[in-house]
């Protein structure tokens, strides 16, 4: 009988929070990474994946979303395992732990403030390209729509993406991800597969 193969060997599963927004566009990135993508629409999922991202959409209503389906706890003890989450736009309005504004309360998985509005209404979304930290092969294309900015990082948390005016949209801080942009519409496929890394990394034993 063949042996088992190493778990080195296997590729990691990653879940796309399906509650609202565009996961669809998420998990067809992750398949063209040959990534079979789970779409998680029940708290019970997320034991079946080793890493988490959280969609961009409308940050309110997926908050709402959550606490209706019992997401909240269920996400924050996934990252606290120190299991891998990137969140998108909405996600990464979800992932900080301060806003500016009272609502939707955030998840609290980054230290940093974040404005959620931070570049108007829907007809001033824009697309630039941008420096991302880690990132290969030169300026990774980035579309904004109704974008979120990150206005001050607390302790740990790396800068990895400016606007030429200095608004941060993209950070990490050890397994936990976000980017005010939306890599999921476009065909560079550099963001997703980071954080596939990121995800691959993780379950090493």
């Amino acid at each position: 009988m063949a042996a088992a193969p190493d778990r080195l060997d296997l590729l990691p599963t990653v879940g796309v929070l399906a509650l609202q927004g565009d996961f669809a566009e998420h998990a067809a990135c992750l398949r063209r990474l040959n990534i079979e993508p789970l779409e998680i629409r029940t708290p019970a999922q997320l034991f079946a994946v080793d890493g988490l991202i959280i969609p961009g959409g409308e940050s309110t209503a997926m908050a709402k979303l959550m606490d209706i389906y019992g997401f909240r706890e269920p996400i924050k003890a996934f990252a606290t395992a120190r299991k891998p989450v990137w969140g998108t736009c909405a996600g990464l309005i979800l992932v900080a732990d301060r806003l500016v504004g009272d609502r939707p309360e955030p998840l609290g998985l980054l230290p940093m403030l974040v404005d959620r509005n931070a570049f108007g209404r829907q007809m001033d979304s824009f697309e630039t390209d941008l420096d991302i930290e880690g990132l290969d092969g030169g300026p990774f294309h980035g579309v904004f729509i109704r974008a979120p900015a990150v206005r001050e990082t607390g302790k740990g948390v790396q800068v990895l993406a400016r606007l030429d005016d200095g608004r941060v949209v993209a950070v990490r801080k050890e397994h936990v991800l976000g980017t005010a942009f939306h890599p999921e519409l476009t065909q560079d496929l550099r963001m997703h597969r980071y954080f596939v890394d990121m995800v691959r990394q993780a379950v090493r034993p």
